[in-house]
Formats: C-alpha cells, sequence, structure tokens
C-alpha cells in the first residue's frame, strides 16, 4: 500500500512538470500560448470525437458516474458537429505558392554577354534544306570553296561563316552579317531555278519577277521544267544554293577590308613565320626585357 500510494503521488507531479515544460517551450511564432493551446484543442474535430470516445466508455462501466460522462460525451459530439460544419461552410483558402528552393538571384557573369559572329547568314525555314548535309544541302560545301578561293586571292583565310535558322525572317528569306550588323538579304526557293538576264536575252519567262542580290540584275524565279527554254533564250540560269552562295562571295569581296583584323593579322603572321621566321622575327620584333 505504501508503493502504490507513493506512485499515486508522484503521477500528478509528473503531469503538472510535463503541462509546465510545454506552457514555457519557446515557439517560433508571435501568437499567445493560451490562443495557441484552445486552436489545437477545439479546431481539430477529430480530438472532440475521440475525447467523446473514450468519456463514452468510461460511462458505461458499472459503478462510475454514468450520467455524468454521458453527459460530457454528448457535449463533445456536439462540439465536434458544429466545429465540422462551420469548416465545411467556410471558403477554401488559397494554398500557398510553393516557393523555389533556391530563390537566390544569380549573378551576372560575362557568359551572358552574347558574342556575334564576324560572319553569320540567317535563313527561313524553307532554306534549312539549303544549310542540312542531311538532306543534301549544297550550300555548306559551296561557302567552302568560297572560303578557299578568297584566300587564294586575297591572302588571308576570311572567318568562318556561321548559319543560324531564324524563324522571325520570311520562310524564303536569308540576310547575311557581319558581327552582327546587315550587309545583305535576299530570296531563294529551293527546287527552282534563278534565270538571270544578263542584258541580252530575249523574251519572257513564266515566274516570280525578282532582282539578282549580288549584281542587281532583272531576274526571273522559274521551275525546273523551263531551264533549257531559258537557256536557249538567253538567261543565265543558276539553282537556289548558288544564287546565295554568289551573293556571299560579292559581299565578303566588297567588305574584305573589314574582315582583315588583328586576329586575322596574327594568324598570317603565325603562317609567315612556319615559312620564314627570321623575316616574322626582325618585322615584329620580341618584347625588350
Amino acid at each position: 500500500l505504501t508503493i502504490g500510494d507513493g506512485l499515486v503521488a508522484q503521477i500528478p507531479a509528473l503531469v503538472i512538470s510535463t503541462a509546465a515544460g510545454v506552457i514555457v517551450t519557446r515557439v517560433s511564432t508571435d501568437q499567445d500560448v493560451g490562443e495557441q493551446m484552445v486552436n489545437q484543442l477545439f479546431s481539430n474535430p477529430s480530438v472532440m470525437l475521440l475525447s467523446a470516445a473514450v468519456l463514452g466508455l468510461l460511462g458505461l462501466v458499472p459503478g462510475m458516474p454514468n450520467l455524468v460522462f454521458l453527459l460530457f460525451t454528448a457535449g463533445l459530439l456536439g462540439l465536434a458537429w458544429w466545429i465540422r460544419g462551420r469548416e465545411q461552410k467556410a471558403p477554401a483558402e488559397p494554398k500557398p505558392v510553393k516557393m523555389a528552393e533556391n530563390n537566390t538571384v544569380v549573378e551576372a557573369t560575362w557568359n551572358d554577354v552574347q558574342l556575334e559572329d564576324s560572319l553569320g547568314m540567317e535563313v527561313g525555314y524553307r532554306l534549312i534544306p539549303m544549310v542540312d548535309f542531311q538532306q543534301d544541302g549544297e550550300l555548306l560545301g559551296r561557302i567552302r570553296s568560297i572560303r578557299k578561293k578568297f584566300a587564294q586571292e586575297m591572302g588571308f583565310l576570311p572567318p568562318v561563316v556561321h548559319i543560324r535558322d531564324n524563324m522571325d525572317l520570311q520562310p524564303a528569306r536569308y540576310r547575311i552579317l557581319m558581327k552582327g550588323v546587315e550587309i545583305g538579304s535576299g530570296d531563294a526557293y529551293p527546287g527552282r531555278w534563278l534565270a538571270i538576264n544578263p542584258g541580252t536575252a530575249a523574251g519572257t519567262l513564266p515566274g516570280e519577277a525578282t532582282v539578282d542580290p549580288a549584281f542587281g540584275l532583272n531576274a526571273i524565279w522559274i521551275e525546273s521544267a523551263l531551264k533549257e527554254q531559258a537557256q536557249i533564250q538567253g538567261y543565265t540560269v543558276v539553282e537556289a544554293s548558288t544564287a546565295v552562295a554568289t551573293h556571299l562571295n560579292h559581299l565578303i569581296s566588297q567588305h574584305a577590308a573589314e574582315l582583315f583584323g588583328r586576329q586575322e593579322a596574327q594568324q598570317l603572321l603565325d603562317r609567315v613565320a612556319q615559312e620564314m621566321p627570321k623575316l616574322t622575327e626582325d618585322l615584329v620584333p620580341g618584347v625588350v626585357t
């Protein structure tokens, strides 16, 4: 009996100590403890239902104050029913937007700066087959020949022509850029031929009238079936990729001085130094230390 009495005396002390610890525990919100306890106890109908079930079981035990427990059970059931009805009537709160885990703004770097190509070409989507080897495009091969011929005639290698598609252009439109600035543009129609009138052609041909983009001569885009007839009448007939390549060759020849910069000069000196190192050393002496 003494041991049992001691255990019974310690249980209230344990409950009080636990309750005191819960009350004085620091929380991260500005809401007071009393309001938090009320919200946690009476905001969830499941808590009321569980408490009502426990009190109902105690009210059915013989020898217990059944009426008191059953009254408390009825009160808790009514409170749970009221809380659940209030939750159903309350408007649904908008779901909080999940913020990105890393919402820091990335600092701008020099990698964000897009460098312009020395020479570039943009094409509409109908001209993509002309620059695609997988679709038997011939323009890339013609551009390589143009660069080789230019190097033989001018004495330095022009920059590589970077070609990309541009959906903002008309489907059959292309434009040629130098350091991001347009220096020429035109239209080309794959599968058709450009009949150029050198000034001595006789008669006209059915087709779309245009102007030769390279030299400004009158021309007509014709179907393949009219190629021989156009040649008989004195027209110079070229395919679409040849017309674009001729236009490019004409433009880079006109802007050769602008294409020869410090980088090209250094590459030319490196090439000459391989054959005549002494001459290069006399022309460009090393830094005096």
